[in-house]
């Protein structure tokens, strides 16, 4: 009789711990994610057969593909062609269907970096001034020296350093406290020094 109760209690026990061991949601087994016009699909291992499918938000469908998931697979879908916005992506087993929303958007490309131009005024006596400019990306810089009282244009030229130059500028006459250097270089860049 107590072999029997033991056979009894472990067929029990065999069969609840089969039955808890069915298909798993289908939810919990695909995930689906959107970096800018693409769309990543993931299925794991178990999905078994699966039918995807993509719809715009009218309900057109614009692509529809089956595929076996043994083992955890990522299936990947390239929108470029389409415009941005929302898109619907459902995931059909013969038991379950899942749908996911995603958004598109377009890549935006970061601006690129412009430095200032590096420019540097110094009294050396007083009717000499040192420039310095440094860091250029291209050769030609022009040096304009204005006076600061009326912006009367006292001496003009362009440089043709390619990675920078330190110059002395003498003035005859003007004192270095009375002008100021506007420097623009080849990009464009400008810099303006009061001594």
């Amino acid at each position: 009789m107590k072999t029997l109760f033991t056979f009894a209690l472990a067929g029990l026990l065999a069969t609840s711990t089969f039955a808890s061991v069915g298909p798993e949601d289908l939810k919990e087994m695909s995930t689906v994610h959107a970096s800018y016009k693409k769309i990543s699909v993931h299925l794991k291992e178990g999905v078994g057969k699966a039918k995807i499918a993509i719809y715009d938000m009218n309900g057109k469908r614009l692509h529809q593909r089956s595929v076996k998931a043994k083992e955890d697979i990522r299936v990947p879908y390239d929108l470029n062609s389409l415009p941005c916005g929302e898109y619907q992506v459902m995931i059909t087993t013969d038991e379950e269907e899942v749908s996911y929303i995603v958004e598109t958007v377009e890549k935006v490309e970061p601006a690129p970096v412009v430095l200032p131009l590096m420019a540097y005024g110094k009294k050396i006596d007083s009717n000499t001034i040192n420039l310095l400019v440094v860091g250029l990306e291209e050769a030609g810089v022009e040096v304009k020296i204005r006076k600061v009282a009326d912006d009367k244009l006292v001496h003009k030229e362009m440089v043709d350093q390619p990675e920078g130059f330190r110059k002395n500028y003498r003035l005859n006459g003007i004192q270095a406290e009375d002008v100021y250097f506007e420097v623009t270089d080849a990009k464009g860049r400008k810099r303006t020094i009061y001594i």
